[in-house]
C-alpha cells in the first residue's frame, strides 16, 4: 500500500522544491487515469473529492475507491477531501478512510475560520492524517469574486489552526478556462516571508503551465489543485470517442478510449509543477 497523508507528500516539496499536483476527481476512470499518469511520472498524485463529486458518490465510497488505487500503486497517493463545509463533513471523511481533510471556512469571518479548521485539524492529527485549511476566499469564474489573503491573517492563520497546508487567495479562480490570468508573486512572497506552512492554490487551471513551474520551484507553493483543465481533457476525449462510431453504446467501450488521452493530459499537469520526486 502507497496510501499517505498530505503532509507526507507536501513536506518534501516544501525542503527540496517541486509541487504536487491535487487532482480533482469525479468518477472511476479519471482518478485511476490520475493514478497511471503519476505512476508513469513517478511522482505523487493527490486523489481530490469535491463537492461535485460528493454530489453523487458517498463518502464512504470514494474512500474505498481511493485506497483500491492507492494498494496497487508504486507511488504514494494522498486520500484528499477537498473543501469540506462542515465539521461533520470532515468527521464523516476521516471515518471513511480519507487521509486528508481540507475545511473550508474562507466565507466566515477570521476569529470563527480559525476556530473551526483548528478543530478539524485536532481531529485530524489525533487520528494521524492531515489536515489544509484557507484564508482568504478563491472566487468562481463567471461567480462570486475572490476576496485576497491578507499576509498577516494568514500568518495568525497558519500559527494558530496548525494546519498542514494552507490555501491562499492571490489572484487564483476556480472553473477558469484559460491561463490567460496568473498569480499575484508578490503577494505570495509576502505571505510566505511571514508563514512557515506549505501553500495550497486552488483554481491552479487558470495559472500558466511556465509561472507553475516557477512558483513550484521557487517558493512555498507545494500544491496545484487542477479539476477544469483535466475535465476539458476528459470531455473533448468523450466526444471524440463518441464521434468516432454513433451506432455504439457500451459505456466500457467508450470510456476505455477516454481513459489514455486524460492520462496524458494528467502527466502534462504533473511535469508542469517541477522535478521533486
Amino acid at each position: 500500500m502507497t496510501l499517505a497523508t498530505l503532509a507526507q507528500v507536501l513536506q518534501p516539496a516544501y525542503r527540496e522544491g517541486g509541487a504536487v499536483a491535487g487532482m480533482v476527481c469525479l468518477g472511476w476512470e479519471d482518478m485511476r487515469a490520475y493514478v497511471r499518469a503519476a505512476e508513469a511520472e513517478g511522482r505523487p498524485v493527490i486523489l481530490q473529492a469535491g463537492p461535485s463529486c460528493r454530489k453523487h458518490t458517498p463518502l464512504p465510497v470514494l474512500g474505498a475507491m481511493f485506497r483500491n488505487l492507492a494498494d496497487a500503486a508504486s507511488v504514494p497517493v494522498v486520500a484528499h477531501l477537498d473543501h469540506g463545509y462542515s465539521i461533520e463533513e470532515c468527521r464523516q471523511a476521516l471515518e471513511a478512510g480519507f487521509t486528508s481533510l481540507m475545511y473550508d471556512g474562507s466565507r466566515h469571518p477570521l476569529a470563527q475560520n480559525i476556530e473551526e479548521t483548528a478543530r478539524v485539524a485536532e481531529m485530524a492529527h489525533g487520528a494521524g492524517i492531515s489536515c489544509e485549511g484557507e484564508i482568504g476566499f478563491v472566487g468562481y469564474s463567471g461567480g462570486e469574486d475572490s476576496a485576497g489573503t491578507d499576509p498577516e491573517e494568514a500568518s495568525r492563520f497558519a500559527r494558530e489552526t496548525g494546519v498542514d497546508a494552507m490555501a491562499i487567495s492571490v489572484g487564483n479562480v476556480h472553473l477558469q478556462q484559460d491561463r490567460t490570468g496568473g498569480l499575484d508573486e508578490d503577494r505570495t512572497a509576502a505571505i510566505e516571508a511571514v508563514t512557515d506552512v506549505p501553500l495550497v492554490i486552488h483554481g491552479g487551471s487558470g495559472v500558466p503551465h511556465d509561472q507553475r513551474a516557477k512558483l513550484a520551484g521557487g517558493t512555498a507553493i507545494c500544491k496545484f489543485n487542477i479539476g477544469t483543465e483535466l475535465r476539458m481533457a476528459f470531455g473533448a476525449a468523450l466526444r471524440d470517442a463518441i464521434a468516432a462510431d454513433n451506432d455504439r453504446f457500451d459505456r466500457v467501450t467508450i470510456l476505455g478510449e477516454v481513459e489514455e488521452p486524460l492520462q496524458a493530459a494528467a502527466r502534462q499537469v504533473i511535469r508542469s509543477l517541477g522535478s521533486h520526486t
